[in-house]
């Protein structure tokens, strides 16, 4: 019976998630070119709440917990680990105060309805992965960026999806390179938990009726330690976050 409900409920939310998807590309190229950009990011941001609340037609659920309290007038680097493509919504609806910016692979910059015209015009640091100079150019200038308006940027230092839950080490280039464009960013570890075993399996079927969170840990001040030890000490706490859930 399980397995019917995975495949019906899956059915039902992929529908919604692809409509919203192609409804919100329209939405935004209308608001980019004709209310500029601060009305762009208002359409973004109910894109990714129609695509997180739509995670209910699964029967999931879903939590937040924000365990700090977060500056609003410095730059913040988000650092999460990464679970699963149903990661990011969330994140971007809970954190849209902070305007959150991605470090993502420039593969996703075009063919995504609503994603990839996002990515593109958003300012997200967009990085060829055989390119590393070009990488660290664009992870430098959203680093500017965010240091500039005191914004945020949000990046996975796995590098990739790990839907086991099982964290690959965390690298530490990009987050260097944004400190030092940012160097008085404030560093937040973001702990995900419960999206990967949700699609374990790829996009189809979901696993419904699971329990999706993303917690919001306390910041780590950077100043005087190397970013190893900075992002050995969000692994730390995302871990210690996972664990007990």
């Amino acid at each position: 019976m399980k397995k019917i409900l995975d495949y019906v409920l899956s059915a039902i939310y992929l529908t919604h998630f692809g409509l919203t998807l192609l409804v919100f590309h329209v939405l935004q190229v209308i608001a980019f070119h004709v209310f500029g950009k601060k009305v762009h990011k208002a359409v973004v941001d109910y894109l990714n709440f129609f695509l997180t609340y739509g995670l209910y037609l699964t029967g999931s659920r879903i939590t937040l917990q924000n365990l700090t309290q977060l500056p609003d007038n410095r730059p913040i680097i988000f650092v999460a680990n990464h679970q699963s493509t149903f990661d990011i919504p969330a994140i971007i609806w809970f954190l849209r105060k902070y305007h959150p910016r991605f470090v993502s692979k420039i593969e996703l910059s075009k063919g995504v309805p609503s994603i990839s015209y996002n990515l593109r015009k958003s300012g997200a640091a967009l990085i060829n992965r055989k390119d590393g100079k070009q990488a660290v150019t664009e992870i430098a200038r959203l680093g500017k960026l965010i240091h500039d308006e005191k914004t945020s940027a949000i990046i996975f230092p796995e590098g990739t999806r790990t839907a086991s839950g099982i964290m690959k080490p965390f690298v530490p280039g990009g987050v260097a390179t944004l400190l030092k464009r940012a160097p008085d960013a404030l560093i937040v570890p973001i702990a995900i938990n419960g999206t990967g075993s949700f699609n374990p399996r790829g996009i189809f079927p979901l696993n419904s009726f699971s329990h999706l969170s993303w917690t919001v840990l306390p910041g780590i001040e950077p100043a005087g330690k190397k970013a190893e030890d900075i992002l050995a000490e969000a692994k730390e706490a995302i871990q210690n976050s996972i664990s007990k859930s």
